[in-house]
């Protein structure tokens, strides 16, 4: 499946992407607006965003998903400019604090509770009342294996990855056949987070120096075909790429 330039089943969709001025953010985007969807990208303000902006030809919104009246302006400006939202990507995630928990900064594990699960939330309370009015909506969630096993000086990682997994169930359980709601745990990809956990030296158990990285544009294929009806067996569930099933039906994709 790698290498895939084109979606056809993304064309002319309005597709709402947090998080994009980098890594699975960015490379989705890239291959979002060249598959032809009606493309928003929010995140924090900053040239990074802004070069995607210009290189997709995407709608951004300065937005912090920790602020719901923001998420909620970006979604009523996608409303605004393509009359509906198709697919929501909750990507944006922070990864400090690092450290036990009995070393944490209070006002840093606050910040990463509100980035990664209130922003979660957010994204789904202003977009789900859109997508149930018009009948039809994906939305996908980025996740993380560190939902389901904990990992030394992660717990605030740890915590707000099992939150919005659950939160998903849950959205998807309240929202019946009208909604399709998601997860995505895309395992150990080369971005500037995984960096940044490497450059940490605070071990927080297997996996995050493995050997078999994916790649940002391999992530945002996966992402692509979550949007197809491909993929609707997995409604309400995390999808893992470290799943040999779920590459399975990724490289029998045509």
């Amino acid at each position: 499946m790698e290498g895939t330039t084109q979606e056809s089943h993304l064309h002319g969709l309005s597709v709402l992407i947090t998080g994009a001025s980098r890594g699975i953010g960015a490379a989705t985007a890239r291959l979002f607006s060249k598959s032809g969807a009606k493309l928003g990208i929010a995140g924090r303000k900053g040239a990074a965003l802004s070069e995607v902006a210009e290189e997709t030809g995407a709608r951004v919104f300065f937005c912090d998903v920790s602020d719901y009246s923001q998420v909620n302006e970006a979604v009523d400006g996608m409303c605004a400019a393509f009359g509906r939202v198709d697919v929501l990507i909750n990507n944006a995630a922070i990864l400090e604090p690092i450290g036990p928990v009995y070393q944490l900064n209070p006002d840093q594990w606050k910040r990463q509770i509100e980035v990664n699960l209130n922003g979660i939330f957010f994204g789904l309370r202003a977009a789900l009342p859109v997508m149930l009015s018009q009948g039809s909506g994906t939305i996908i969630n980025i996740g993380s294996g560190r939902a389901h096993v904990p990992g030394e000086n992660r717990a605030g990682y740890c915590a707000s990855k099992a939150g919005a997994y659950m939160l998903t169930k849950v959205a998807q359980l309240e929202c019946g056949d009208t909604v399709r709601i998601m997860s995505l745990s895309p395992g150990v990809v080369a971005t500037e987070m995984q960096s940044k956990v490497k450059a940490s030296g605070l071990s927080s158990g297997v996996g995050e120096n493995a050997v078999g990285q994916v790649s940002p544009e391999f992530v945002a294929e996966a992402l692509s075909w979550m949007c197809s009806s491909s993929a609707d067996q997995f409604r309400g569930e995390e999808i893992s790429l470290r799943d040999p099933v779920v590459r399975a039906l990724l490289s029998d994709r045509p």
